[in-house]
């Protein structure tokens, strides 16, 4: 079977596409209103995160790409760290419940949408150097909770409600608890163990979260 690593829905493919070109690199002309300057700020660092890495971005190459004053960055965010956190929450909340037919269905899309972020090297630069920064500033650590760990839980109960209402049963007991096992085992997965998710490996996942599911 082809991988689905990098790859992804349609949707999500175009929802990205949205997300990182809202700013042409090097922009300059005219002055930004607000929500453009913000725009432009998040696109940039996911763009110089994914170019350079964590170290190679700084806050002010990231302030001449978005087209801003440095002062006008500094006024949103302090540092690096939270402005990463920013940028990927942005990102994540390009991830959309899906109506595939069946809840194993709507997974597999899900799942292979989340696969095709990680698969991002702004994302993996990113998650790696907050995950590290994280573990010694317990405002990092919640804020990357906050902002983009636990405002995807949603797309769970979006798929324990829609298998409620097909009438599947109650395939989906601990949403919570499912939502950790899948972020926790794509992220470990890619990011820690550097491995690809393929289609094989996604239906044996699924056939150990989601064993009563039809396929």
């Amino acid at each position: 079977m082809a991988s689905v690593t990098g790859n992804g829905r349609d949707g999500s493919a175009a929802a990205q596409a949205t997300v990182s070109g809202a700013a042409a690199p090097g922009r300059t002309t005219g002055r930004p209103r607000s929500a453009d300057a913000d725009e432009a700020i998040l696109t940039a660092a996911r763009e110089l995160l994914a170019e350079r890495g964590w170290d190679g971005m700084t806050l002010g190459d990231v302030a001449a790409r978005a087209g801003v004053a440095k002062t006008t960055l500094y006024r949103r965010w302090p540092g690096k760290a939270e402005l990463v956190v920013d940028a990927m929450a942005q990102l994540f909340d390009t991830l959309r419940p899906v109506d595939a037919g069946s809840v194993r269905a709507d997974a597999a899309v899900t799942i292979r949408d989340l696969i095709a972020l990680l698969a991002r090297p702004e994302t993996q630069t990113a998650f790696l150097a907050l995950a590290a920064h994280a573990s010694r500033d317990p405002n990092l650590r919640s804020a990357v909770r906050g902002k983009i760990i636990d405002r995807q839980r949603h797309l769970v109960y979006a798929g324990a409600a829609r298998a409620a209402a097909r009438g599947e049963g109650p395939q989906i007991t601990e949403p919570d608890l499912l939502f950790d096992v899948i972020a926790g085992t794509m992220v470990h997965r890619m990011l820690i163990a550097g491995e690809p998710v393929d289609d094989a490996y996604l239906e044996r996942f699924l056939d150990l979260v989601l064993p009563a599911a039809p396929k």
